[in-house]
């Protein structure tokens, strides 16, 4: 889903602030049990009630206020058949990953209205596989109540000038994890 929690890669807000205050208030700590407690939505779906919601509340609600609109979120599509698969998301598969450290891969230019991990700033970039991960089970539709669809995750690195273009310095990179389907070989 494109919008407002996708900022990577994104101008105009600001420097990054690092703070290593866990909770900074009592309730934060509450919402945080809640959230390890629900049994209304796996991991996935928690992800994109977070994205769905406003983009003002989004900006200002903070990291444990986004946490609890979700829960809010889900509270109310408790009826949509969506459940808890459990906290471990690493699965079997008997096919061979579809790419090997040193590929050319691009990651697909795909655009979905529903929930995804893959960044926007990489999609239709090229970049190189540099590790292989097992399977995990995929979020796009793990997200939406339809299915695992487990798949091997690929560690792609993308060089700052293929993201950012000339002006990015030449000694960066970024590495991103992408499911197998987000890739296609690159031409």
């Amino acid at each position: 889903m494109d919008g407002i929690h996708d900022l990577g890669g994104r101008q105009g807000f600001g420097r990054v602030e690092h703070d290593e205050t866990v909770f900074h208030a009592d309730w934060e700590r509450r919402v945080l049990g809640l959230a390890l407690s629900s049994q209304e939505a796996n991991v996935d779906a928690f992800r994109h009630a977070i994205e769905r919601l406003d983009p003002v509340t989004y900006l200002t609600a903070g990291y444990f206020g986004r946490w609890l609109g979700a829960l809010e979120l889900l509270a109310h599509e408790a009826d949509a058949g969506i459940r808890a698969t459990g906290p471990d998301t690493l699965r079997s598969v008997d096919r061979a990953p579809g790419f090997a450290v040193g590929d050319r891969v691009r990651a697909r230019d795909l655009f979905t209205s529903g929930h995804t991990r893959m960044p926007g700033y990489v999609r239709g970039r090229c970049g190189t596989v540099v590790a292989v991960h097992p399977a995990f089970v995929y979020p796009d539709t793990n997200a939406h109540g339809l299915g695992e669809k487990p798949q091997h995750v690929f560690a792609v690195r993308f060089e700052a000038a293929e993201l950012w273009g000339r002006t990015a310095d030449p000694a960066s990179a970024v590495h991103v994890d992408l499911f197998e389907d987000y890739l296609e070989a690159a031409r």
